[in-house]
């Protein structure tokens, strides 16, 4: 049972022209009538989700802190499921920290980070993949990650998750059936339908984890490393991507010494692209520490552009940096097509399977457009043939994915080997709690403080 009453400010803290403080639980009225002061001077009503207009006033003194319509949202058609209380300021942050500093000095609390949201979920206003996905929706970076998001806040990941873990309970309950009858009770024909269902099941959830990739990548966004040796033209390539000068550009090689990132939206992707130090030998001590943090960024990146000066005789360091990095979708990018050329694209589309050329001038902006096709379409191309309609975007969905599947297929192997069923039930039970995690109807306290405590306070 939650007794008492938390507040925070619902809008960024920053000036605008609405500010929005929220309150949520049982004292929500009494704070409202204490601090709300309306225009008409007769006594407000606070009909459930109507709108007055009136001042804000500090309970103490009688002076007024602002202007504002207040509402009051009632239990259960609210969203945290409880008596909720908006107040709509203005978006002043001085006038929004007077107004929640009186809210909670008339009874509320300040709310822990995520608490609105985990109020939600604990009074079954939503399940925790929608939470997961409200969390998500602030923090869309693309539009593809937000039309996920949205389809997950509609229920599209918790519908298909609790049909699969329906239909282990249901298999459940044909093998704890069998354990009451004498085989030769049962008919044959019935007996073989569990393993066919779980074959199905686990067909289902292998075509929903092959979402992953793509769809971590529509969510989060994908990291693409720009590398090279020192002075080819990176730092160069980074301003024409983005469209802007974001990089120092001159011809002293250790110019770019620090990751220098910025984002990109190409398509429904968005990219963090990141400039790097050029790698070469003999490079001093600051050079180094750059080339140390490159390593560390290629060591979780989605992609890797080389920059090589196609001006330029073949150098050994540019075929090592492409030999070192195959385990990355690469491209290749031949720079300085403006002057002379020295190299050709086939030179470096053997050296590894899926390596694409491009060849261009980011001093002109020339082939940048190729450029941002071959990277979109590399990073999309793995994952075409996913089946599911719904995409798995959550790392504690995918494990819980994994985990439900390891134990069907443990199952299955059991029922085809002929295993006592009650060492089945075991698996098929662990099963349907690895799906459950999925909504939270399986879960345990610090999962849920985990998951809460990455949201905003006012969230």
């Amino acid at each position: 049972m939650i007794q008492d009453t938390i507040a925070a400010v619902a809008t960024p803290f920053a000036p605008g022209g609405i500010g929005i403080i929220r309150a949520s639980g049982p004292g929500v009225e009494d704070i409202a009538r204490r601090l709300f002061r309306p225009t008409k001077g007769r006594p407000c009503p606070f009909n459930s989700h109507h709108l007055y207009l009136g001042d804000i006033i500090c309970p103490d003194t009688g002076a007024i802190l602002d202007e504002a319509l207040v509402t009051i949202m009632r239990s259960p058609r609210s969203y945290t499921g409880e008596d909720t209380l908006e107040i709509q300021a203005h978006g002043g942050l001085l006038v929004m920290q007077q107004i929640l500093r009186t809210v909670l000095k008339a009874g509320a609390r300040l709310a822990e980070p995520g608490e609105f949201t985990r109020r939600a979920f604990l009074n079954n206003r939503i399940d925790l993949s929608q939470a997961e996905a409200i969390a998500e929706i602030i923090s869309a970076r693309s539009e593809g990650g937000l039309e996920i998001a949205l389809a997950r806040l509609k229920g599209d990941m918790a519908d298909l998750s609790r049909g699969l873990r329906d239909e282990v309970i249901e298999l459940l309950g044909i093998l704890e059936t069998s354990i009451d009858f004498e085989e030769s009770e049962l008919d044959r024909e019935d007996q073989s339908n569990p393993k066919e269902k779980i074959q199905s099941l686990e067909v289902r959830i292998s075509e929903l984890l092959a979402t992953y990739q793509r769809g971590r990548m529509l969510a989060a966004g994908i990291s693409v490393v720009i590398i090279g040796r020192p002075n080819v033209g990176k730092s160069s390539l980074l301003n024409a991507l983005l469209g802007k000068k974001r990089a120092i550009v001159t011809a002293i090689p250790g110019t770019t010494r620090d990751l220098i990132e910025d984002t990109l939206a190409i398509g429904d992707l968005t990219m963090l692209v990141v400039d790097t130090a050029g790698i070469r030998e003999g490079a001093d001590l600051i050079e180094r520490e750059g080339i140390d943090l490159l390593r560390d960024r290629l060591s979780t990146a989605d992609l890797a552009v080389v920059v090589v000066d196609g001006s330029d005789e073949p150098q050994q360091e540019d075929l090592e940096i492409i030999a070192g990095n195959l385990h990355l979708p690469l491209v290749v990018f031949l720079n300085k097509s403006d002057l002379p050329q020295k190299l050709q694209s086939e030179r470096f589309t053997t050296l590894g399977p899926g390596i694409v050329c491009i060849q261009g001038s980011a001093k002109l902006n020339h082939g940048i457009t190729e450029l941002k096709e071959a990277i979109y379409g590399l990073v999309n191309q793995e994952k075409r043939e996913a089946r599911s309609s719904v995409m798995v975007t959550n790392l504690r969905h995918k494990l819980a994915l994994e985990k439900a599947a390891v134990f069907l297929q443990q199952a299955r192997i059991a029922l085809e080997e002929g295993i006592s069923p009650e060492l089945i039930l075991l698996d098929l039970r662990e099963a349907a709690d690895a799906l459950g995690e999925i909504t939270g109807k399986i879960l345990c306290e610090d999962v849920l403080d985990r998951i809460f405590s990455t949201f905003c306070v006012g969230k």
